[in-house]
């Protein structure tokens, strides 16, 4: 019986998703079952996967509702202890599913929350593209050994959170009276850090299971690193993910690096002359968590919790020094 479930959310992805799905099904673990999202696809991707992979499940959106939703459409048709989301952009190690989920097996006491793979770049495997997230008083998010030797490493590790691109979550804890599912109010980007930020409030933890990799081709959807669309949305819920799970002491607390943070992205995108679509985004981010629904989503301060928000905070001066690592 599989263990695992893997939602793989699909967006016009025709050059990638093919050799996505092979390299799942040649590895090591053959009892997997796999869900595939796709979101309103022109690019005949969609038609692919149907005509190619018949043992896939495929849910079919009439619009593009977001990485956030699409996700979660496949958690809820998921009844396996793990679920693992994938990007399609991605090509699967022969040992990515076993892996990950003997991280999660190994954790007798459940109080891991995820398991992010080690991601290597697709086009050269001498790059790390993520091994692990993190998150900073600043308020950024960065991914651990962007750029460097793979070979660096070699150990699993805490981190703040997993990359959603290619990490394994224990099901039960995205139940709604748990951590709960990803916020769909953020469509795309953060939502992994936001899920777990929450996940570590609760007193559970993320970890990079290194001996999990997988080879990403990164920016496939949205189609560079750096664009306007990417980065007002990735500006608009950095401000989103603050207000949600910092109660106010800890805004407060936090606000001059929270303010530099965003001073200097500022500086960085004007010079690529995206400063205007940072700031809007800084806006949008604001309106959004004054909003009604934004209000619902903010996170309710529990005196109970108080030792996993002391530890949140150590963590997000700590990881100010991981920018230098």
């Amino acid at each position: 019986m599989a263990k695992s479930t893997i939602v793989i959310p699909n967006y016009n992805g025709i050059n990638y998703i093919q050799a996505c799905l092979e390299s799942l099904y040649c590895g090591t673990t053959k009892d997997i079952r796999v869900i595939v999202v796709d979101n309103a696809s022109t690019d005949g991707s969609m038609e692919l996967v149907r005509d190619k992979f018949p043992q896939v499940q495929l849910i079919v959106n009439q619009k593009n509702t977001g990485f956030s939703h699409a996700v979660n459409q496949g958690i809820k048709q998921s009844a396996t202890p793990y679920v693992i989301l994938l990007n399609n952009d991605t090509q699967a190690d022969i040992s990515f599913v076993h892996e990950l989920e003997k991280v999660m097996d190994d954790d007798k006491d459940r109080r891991i929350f995820s398991a992010s793979a080690k991601l290597v770049s697709l086009y050269d495997r001498n790059a790390t593209d993520d091994a692990g997230d993190f998150y900073c008083a600043l308020g950024w998010a960065f991914a651990r050994g962007k750029g460097k030797t793979p070979d660096r490493y070699r150990r699993d590790c805490d981190i703040f959170a997993s990359c959603a691109g290619a990490a394994i979550y224990r099901r039960e804890l995205l139940e709604e009276n748990q951590v709960g599912l990803f916020d769909e109010e953020h469509f795309a980007y953060f939502e992994d850090i936001d899920i777990g930020y929450r996940a570590k409030i609760y007193g559970y933890r993320n970890r990079l299971a290194a001996n999990s990799i997988v080879y990403h081709a990164g920016s496939a959807t949205s189609g560079s690193r750096y664009n306007r669309f990417k980065t007002k949305l990735a500006s608009r819920n950095s401000v989103y993910v603050v207000y949600k799970n910092m109660p106010f002491l800890q805004v407060l607390m936090n606000l001059p690096f929270l303010m530099a943070g965003f001073l200097v992205k500022t500086l960085f995108f004007a010079q690529k002359g995206m400063g205007r679509d940072y700031v809007a985004g800084l806006v949008s981010g604001i309106g959004l968590s004054m909003s009604a629904v934004g209000r619902s989503h903010r996170q309710k301060f529990d005196a109970a919790k108080i030792g996993n928000y002391v530890s949140i905070q150590l963590a997000l001066w700590r990881n100010l020094l991981r920018l230098f690592e």
